[in-house]
């Protein structure tokens, strides 16, 4: 037994686990490429036990070398896990066996940390206000709580509770925060990393994100995210402290985290705010801001009467404005200084918070305007509360070559996920990763699959009999099987939509035809929904994305797993379009590139939903005749689970009716 066979096992044992084969494999391959420093790509199905597959080497690797290991995670809900749960109880195992013990510390963005400088009071109300006090008149003038911020009574509460909690944290992080508090509240007590006044801060020696960097410039292995890990790699400051690997876990979401952290918008609210808070600064004449001004208001009046949709050809106004808008906002920069100090040398944070909605502008501005060639834009309208808004995005066509220098030419990578192998192939993910073509680095890929037997635990069920299902929502032929389907089951059913519409509709419809608890995302929070689903065994499950790729819930809750079509992203989406004529071009197949890979990675994720334990039984049936039929269909099956695959509904009619009745 090899050193970190040895480690590993010593960490299961900790753990009252059992050994498992692909685990092995995986930490044994994981050490390897650290120690040769080649990049690595493993798919682990789910049970593999992957977190302690990467972590053990990667403390042995950092005790022994020197030689600090970032940790990116996609969510903050993992990095918890990890950090909360999994490390410690690691630690604990192996510290006797290691050169020496130890550390690891989380790395969050600076939003995530209360700012006291802000709390205090240090900042100018900025847009909305800090609003942390109320008169009765002023409360009872803002009309009624809503769901975003809550009541100026409960604002102030909660403004009250951060004011003591903050006397007494140790990390001044948000989710330390228990309970947690409104969006709306966080934001009044918190900055981003542009808004913030830096070493000038009269709060920097006791600011929670530097104290928080401190602690990670010194630990062996540092938990962080995959937006942060983007700005790190692409931004114009290190965010991370130095290191020589990164693992990426979750790995199958690191390109579209990546395209989001790069992306930007520009709309008339942006500029008007930004407008606002260079006049309240009172350092820059009205002259010059009303050069800003008129650019806006050209701006609002040409976006406005732009179509939605991917810019092909650039309207004239609308690329006129933008570069007023590019080159007003270079003006007002240049006029706030460089500085973040008043004429008494004390911090300005007016001026700083300027700056920061000037260059935000700018910054947009002038990616709209350079007509990169890796740059798409579009417009886009969007309603809320019969407010419409409309925004100019511009985003990256391809983050492949971005993430090949910065991230897999700076460091050695593990990356790693449950569905990296899209079609039974890693190419599709290798490539948008940055690892294909010639001047892309080598990759080592292995699959070490899953210690679940998926043709025994689930059965794939396509209901090939039903009418192909068009963009008008559900038919009334699926909707009857949703209902067969459903109570054959008893309940006990996670269904997947990929549409918030379709998934009111279907639930509307089962709360009529069945007496079975229907619970639908969007009517409570989604914590809630699913312990309310893990707990009932007849209750059921609707709703859209989040619900694909973010719920755990093993045992016979959750024996049935519904998807009621095909996920494709819409034809219409201004980024697939772009990325499909961008593949075409190049000779490639668009669609399969782009639309079917995307698919492929929705499906092999809500499918395995359903398996979480070896004592899992039960059914994901696709109500979509074309994973059958359909050229594409191969391709799209052989990125799901093993399961044993059927087309017989009396078939899974009688499965489902035997799990309703088993006791376990």
């Amino acid at each position: 037994m090899n050193e970190v066979q040895t480690l590993l096992a010593s960490a299961v044992s900790a753990v009252g686990g059992s050994e498992r084969e692909g685990q092995t494999t995986m930490a044994e391959a994981v050490a390897s490429s650290l120690d040769r420093g080649s990049h690595l790509l493993v798919q682990a199905g789910t049970g593999t036990g992957k977190s302690l597959a990467y972590l053990v080497p990667a403390l042995d690797h950092a005790t022994r070398t020197g030689d600090r290991v970032i940790v990116s995670t996609a969510t903050l809900a993992l990095q918890a896990q990890i950090v909360d749960r999994d490390l410690p109880r690691l630690v604990r195992s192996v510290k006797e066996e290691l050169p020496r013990k130890p550390s690891f510390a989380v790395l969050k963005g600076r939003r995530n940390y209360v700012c006291r400088y802000k709390l205090d009071g240090g900042f100018p109300e900025d847009g909305a206000g800090m609003l942390f006090d109320f008169g009765a008149d002023e409360a009872a003038s803002r009309g009624p709580a809503d769901r975003a911020g809550g009541s100026p009574t409960a604002l102030g509460e909660e403004i009250t509770r951060i004011r003591s909690w903050v006397r007494t944290t140790e990390t001044g992080d948000r989710d330390d925060l228990v309970p947690g508090v409104s969006d709306r509240a966080w934001t009044q007590v918190s900055v981003n990393a542009f808004d913030c006044l830096g070493s000038k801060c009269p709060a920097f020696e006791e600011c929670f994100a530097e104290m928080a960097k401190i602690r990670a410039g010194g630990a062996d292995l540092v938990v962080t995210n995959h937006a942060l890990l983007a700005i790190d790699a692409f931004g114009d400051h290190a965010v991370l402290p130095e290191h020589s690997a990164v693992i990426i876990d979750e790995a199958h979401e690191l390109r579209d985290r990546v395209t989001n952290a790069l992306s930007g918008s520009l709309t008339s609210a942006m500029i008007d705010h930004a407008v606002s808070s260079v006049r309240r600064t009172g350092v820059v004449q009205d002259g010059v801001i009303g050069l800003l001004e008129t650019a806006g208001a050209a701006f609002t009046k040409a976006v406005e009467g732009a179509a939605d949709g991917l810019i092909e050809r650039w309207p004239e106004a609308l690329a006129t404005a933008v570069t007023q808008v590019r080159d007003a906002s270079r003006q007002l920069i240049a006029d706030l200084g460089s500085g973040t100090s008043g004429s008494d040398g004390e911090p300005d944070a007016g001026r700083q918070l300027a700056r920061a909605r000037m260059l935000e502008v700018f910054d947009v501005a002038t990616r709209l305007t350079d007509d990169a060639d890796n740059d798409v834009a579009w417009v886009s309208r969007s309603t809320f509360r019969e407010r419409t808004t409309t925004s100019l995005v511009v985003a990256p066509l391809s983050v492949a070559g971005t993430m090949r220098s910065g991230i897999f030419e700076k460091s050695t990578v593990v990356a790693t996920s449950a569905t990296l192998a899209l079609g039974g192939r890693f190419e599709s993910v290798a490539g948008a990763l940055g690892l294909a073509g010639p001047e892309a680095p080598r990759y080592d890929a292995i699959d070490v699959g899953s210690p679940f037997d998926y043709a025994r635990q689930g059965i794939l069920y396509v209901a090939s009999h039903l009418p192909r299902p068009g963009r008008n929502g559900a038919s009334e032929e699926s909707l009857d099987e949703l209902e067969t389907l459903l109570r054959a089951s008893g309940g006990g059913a996670l269904c997947l939509f990929s549409s918030r519409a379709g998934a009111v509709r279907a639930a509307e419809e089962m709360r009529r035809r069945t007496h079975l608890p229907v619970l639908v995302q969007g009517e409570d929070g989604l914590g809630s929904l699913v312990s309310q689903f893990s707990a009932d065994d007849e209750a059921c499950l609707f709703g859209t994305l989040s619900l694909w790729q973010g719920v755990d819930v093993p045992g016979r809750t959750c024996r049935l797993v519904v998807i009621d079509r095909i996920p494709f992203p819409r034809p219409d989406d201004p980024l697939v379009r772009a990325r499909t004529e961008s593949a075409q071009r190049v000779g490639a197949n668009g669609f399969m590139s782009v639309s079917a890979t995307h698919a492929a990675l929705l499906l092999a994720q809500g499918a395995g939903r359903l398996v979480r334990s070896t004592a899992d039984r039960g059914v994901v049936a696709v109500l979509d005749e074309r994973l059958r039929n359909a050229r594409y269909g191969g391709f799209l099956l052989a990125s799901l689970p093993p399961m044993w695959k059927t087309e017989d509904p009396a078939l899974v009619r009688g499965a489902l009716e035997r799990l309703r009745e088993t006791d376990t």
